[in-house]
């Protein structure tokens, strides 16, 4: 034990390194667990969209989901959402799907749809480029 702190007070800068990305690593895990949604890789969002009852829900900008979306996904920004949830409410048993360019917006999306009682609500993992990154269709 002895030679347990005397390692690190000799290599407090890893020591210190290791705690704070052990800390991070947890915090992550603990922040999806309290968001109360579960993400999704594309062939696992392929898999529900066609053998469960999933909606797509895209939350990007108007001009991006013109670029390119995927195939019947529904379109709500972000910025409009919670005016525009009850558009959501005969899907609230469903399954919702929600991506937007890479990930960040749709978890903001996702933790809202979960606050309003949405139950079934899943994040696109890595959002549309990851989504074009596997190969999959993109509707313009």
């Amino acid at each position: 034990m002895e030679n347990f702190f005397t390692f690190i007070l000799d290599h407090w800068i890893l020591s210190f390194a290791f705690v704070f990305l052990t800390v991070l690593l947890l915090m992550d895990t603990f922040k999806r667990r309290l968001l109360g949604f579960k993400e999704v890789e594309p062939p696992e969002m392929v898999r529900r969209m066609n053998h469960e009852d999933t909606i797509v829900l895209d939350v990007r900008e108007d001009q991006e989901y013109a670029e390119g979306h995927i195939v019947n996904a529904l379109h709500i920004p972000l910025g409009v959402l919670e005016k525009r949830l009850d558009e959501l409410q005969p899907h609230k048993d469903k399954g919702i799907i929600v991506y937007c360019r890479s990930g960040d917006r749709a978890a903001r999306a996702s933790a809202t749809l979960r606050k309003q009682g949405f139950n079934n609500v899943f994040k696109l993992n890595g959002g549309i480029l990851a989504w074009k990154a596997a190969n999959l269709p993109v509707q313009k």
